[in-house]
Formats: structure tokens, C-alpha cells, sequence
């Protein structure tokens, strides 16, 4: 199943966009909305492109996009990994 319809893409998003975008959710406290956080960017940045990026983030599991709004929640740290690998479930 492809997800990313290349007929419907307009603009694809440089490194250095993704690294900014990346870099403003993680600095969030809380969860912010697509306005929020383009207000956040350095640069403007196409809603297209941003939707696309956000995509991408949620597909990887880095991000929750919700109706509430955008949330950072990757943590890379080994020790996480593998209490979450070693629960069982209630």
C-alpha cells in the first residue's frame, strides 16, 4: 500500500526542512496545532509540504498527530526499549 501518492505531491521536503521541523516539535512541551507550529519554524514552510513531513513523522512513530493536536513522543533511550520489551501486560 502506498501511502505518499507521488501524482498528488507537489513539493518534496528538503533534509534541512524535515531536521526544522523535527527540531520544533521536539522542543514543544505540549501538544501544538499545524498553525502553532509553523509560527514556530524559522522559515515558511508550504502546508502541503508540513502535511507531508507529518506524514512521514506519525508513520515512524515519532509523532501522535490527533484532532487535539501534534505530539513528539520518539524516545531513542536503550534503557526504554527494553523495559517496554521485557512488560507484560496486566
Amino acid at each position: 500500500m502506498e501511502i505518499y501518492n507521488k501524482e498528488e505531491i507537489i513539493h518534496y521536503p528538503s533534509l534541512r526542512t524535515m531536521l526544522m521541523v523535527e527540531k520544533a516539535l521536539k522542543e514543544a512541551d505540549t501538544m501544538i496545532g499545524r498553525e502553532e507550529l509553523k509560527r514556530r519554524l524559522p522559515s515558511k514552510i508550504m502546508h502541503q509540504t508540513l502535511n507531508l513531513i507529518l506524514r512521514y513523522l506519525e508513520d515512524k512513530g515519532m509523532i501522535i498527530d490527533g484532532h487535539k493536536g501534534i505530539l513528539w513522543i520518539y524516545n531513542p533511550s536503550p534503557k526504554l526499549r527494553k523495559v517496554i520489551e521485557n512488560a507484560r501486560e496486566i
